[in-house]
């Protein structure tokens, strides 16, 4: 499972809750197919003839990838007796007329489910609007280099398993790879051209091998030695605190060390314990949330973590080299690690790229 995260922030993953705009009750999908034909009646005058016939096909498919993925979202079909949603219908509208690209129809469906989601937003709204005009415009491989570059800044696994959090990754990018990536500097100009991002010749990226370990640093700190001193403490702790003491895992970059099966030092807040009790003659599960002294107990034993840096150091080289055996992961540090430019996403290209993203995975969570 994926969550998201900001690179300027630092933080790692966090919990995203949908807040939905719920605007007029009793839309139903015939009422809003029709709602969706009445606005694609005020763009037939604007085209000719000739014109006509490729552009309801164009409209007509983008309609029949909308509607399936606004029903999918609880209350998503009740936008369309909105006005402000009718007008940026409109605009999808008359984007999806003027691309040959089958797969903007997706991406104009993944903005206005988003819009229904963040509409209250204004600046979101703004974003929003200004992406569905450049879906046309923007090209193939600027698409997806602006896309990768989002990814990286947003979404980090959740497991503390280091072995599953990177494979996590992998298959993510392997998704979002639907093409070659971007090399150069045009796709960057055209990407700053359309409002997308912002270029700075002042300061650069940090590189893979520096963000990542940053970003996961459960996944590198040192831990704890075992048999040490502060091992005996941590067990004490555990038991003090009833907690098991399985909790602590062997550090899968160095068999010496425990850690806590953790993404970073913050996420102990979003632990949960696996209780096991009867019911019907079979032993079941169930999620059991960990109680403030318990947090407290475990941020306790992360204190006790072993602060020698050149541990840590170890652990980072050994953690890239488990990175470089994943196949995409090798090509997107290989490609990240060659932006040799200062790239600031706007809220344009930040709407416009997490849609992408979502088109590629559906599993992944809205925008914040």
């Amino acid at each position: 499972m994926l969550s998201k995260q900001s690179q300027k922030g630092g933080d790692g993953s966090t919990n995203i809750q949908t807040e939905q705009m719920i605007v007029q009750v009793g839309i139903d999908e015939k009422r809003a197919r029709e709602i969706y034909q009445e606005m694609n009646l005020q763009l037939k005058k604007d085209y000719t003839d000739e014109a006509l016939k490729v552009a309801n096909q164009r409209v007509s498919e983008f309609e029949n990838r909308l509607m399936p993925k606004m029903e999918e979202v609880e209350g998503a079909l009740e936008a369309f007796a909105d006005p402000s949603f009718q007008i940026l219908l409109v605009e999808a509208q008359k984007t999806a007329a003027a691309s040959e690209r089958p797969a903007d129809y997706d991406l104009l469906s993944e903005l206005l489910i988003h819009r229904f989601q963040k509409g209250e937003n204004r600046i979101v709204r703004a974003g929003i609007s200004r992406a569905v005009e450049i879906v046309d415009e923007i090209s193939d491989d600027a698409l997806l280099g602006l896309t990768c570059f989002h990814a990286v800044n947003t979404f980090l696994p959740v497991t503390g398993d280091i072995a599953q959090g990177l494979d996590l990754l992998d298959e993510l990018f392997g998704k979002i790879f639907y093409g070659k990536l971007p090399v150069g500097r045009d796709w960057l100009d055209h990407l700053d051209i359309l409002d997308a991002v912002r270029l700075s010749s002042f300061g650069g990226l940090k590189k893979i091998d520096q963000y990542y370990p940053e970003q996961l640093s459960g996944y590198v700190d040192a831990g704890i030695r075992k048999d040490s001193d502060n091992f005996a403490k941590a067990m004490e702790i555990l038991n003090t605190n009833a907690l098991p003491r399985n909790i602590l895992v062997e550090h899968a970059l160095n068999s010496e060390y425990v850690r806590l099966p953790v993404l970073a030092k913050h996420q102990i807040d979003s632990l949960t314990l696996i209780q096991q009790f009867p019911h019907a003659g079979q032993l079941m599960q169930r999620q059991v949330a960990l109680t403030e002294t318990q947090k407290q107990a475990l941020y306790a034993i992360y204190d006790l973590y072993d602060s020698n840096a050149d541990i840590k150091n170890e652990n980072t080289k050994v953690l890239m080299e488990l990175w470089d055996k994943r196949f995409n992961l090798k090509a997107l540090k290989s490609w990240w690690n060659n932006l040799n430019v200062g790239i600031q996403i706007t809220s344009v290209g930040r709407v416009l790229a997490h849609s992408n993203a979502q088109r590629c995975d559906k599993h992944l969570p809205p925008l914040n």
